[in-house]
């Protein structure tokens, strides 16, 4: 029986120019396979202008236009992110090369590439499925992508005073916070900006959404979580009469009085894995998570 070929689009970081040669090593692997490669143009632009790689590909692409059978993406979680974001409702299964430093997501290192791409061949990886959440403005546009993998955040404006968020779940009144922002978290953005906020780690396949606050005004106010199929409604008043919202990290202004709602996308973004990889390994490995150092 002949075996299909596979397709597979490739995104890049055009920041890493010491690490850009990698590409060179996926390339090769996909050609022995008989695979088809279109890369992403920046990065493509990137690698052969500015890097003077020389790399064979299928094509390129621009923005959405990739119709793949999987999704690879070279960098750290930033790119992973990009990535994500293009993927979007294809729901195209994304294997993250760490090219950076951390590399939660993007969790295959440089050197595991050959092996991991092998178990996509094979058929011998896992997929795990992470929640998306969206934002809609009543009052206001978001001129970006309304979709996050990670989490959504309004944030004051740098050199403004704390903001004031009146947040409501399923059209319950919640709470007002006094805080520089907000953050509303999925899964995987547990470990990101809300860890870092003093927000929970939580399980990707866990159903929930935290809502943990920056730098309250008051100490009772903590982290909450809620069911992923909640709705949060949230309007902000400002002393400078706008705000950011941050959407995995991408920020945009908008005014204060602007109602916005936060709930579970339509769509799982989905991610490869090895079968040797499990959750609280990579905790403990990439966040030395429960490591005691004490001498």
């Amino acid at each position: 029986m002949t075996q299909r070929k596979l397709r597979f689009a490739l995104f890049g970081n055009e920041y890493q120019a010491k690490k850009s040669t990698a590409i060179q090593k996926i390339l090769s692997y996909l050609s022995e396979r008989k695979a088809e490669v279109f890369v992403e143009r920046a990065f493509y632009d990137f690698v052969t202008q500015e890097q003077h790689l020389p790399i064979e590909a299928t094509g390129v692409f621009d923005e959405l236009d990739f119709d793949v059978n999987f999704v690879i993406s070279m960098g750290g979680d930033g790119t992973f992110l990009k990535a994500a974001s293009r993927v979007g409702a294809k729901e195209i299964p994304i294997l993250g090369v760490n090219m950076g430093r951390l590399g939660f997501l993007a969790d295959v290192l440089p050197s595991e590439i050959e092996n991991a791409l092998q178990t996509v061949f094979d058929g011998t990886y896992l997929v795990e499925e992470h929640t998306v959440i969206q934002i809609d403005v009543d009052g206001g546009t978001i001129l970006g992508s309304p979709y996050a993998l990670n989490d959504i955040a309004v944030l004051k404006r740098d050199n403004a005073s704390m903001i004031s968020i009146r947040a409501s779940i399923n059209g319950e009144y919640l709470v007002t916070y006094q805080a520089d922002g907000l953050i509303v978290s999925t899964p995987t953005g547990s470990t990101a900006y809300n860890l870092s906020n003093g927000g929970p780690i939580i399980v990707p396949d866990a159903g929930i959404l935290c809502l943990t606050p920056v730098a309250p005004h008051s100490l009772n106010v903590r982290p909450i979580a809620i069911s992923d199929t909640s709705s949060v409604q949230l309007t902000v008043e400002s002393r400078s009469h706008n705000f950011l919202v941050a959407i995995d990290g991408r920020s945009e202004k908008l005014l204060e009085g602007t109602k916005i709602t936060i709930s579970k996308a339509p769509y799982q973004i989905k991610i490869i894995k090895r079968q040797s990889q499990r959750y609280f390994s990579t905790l403990r490995e990439k966040m030395m998570w429960g490591i005691d150092q004490r001498q």
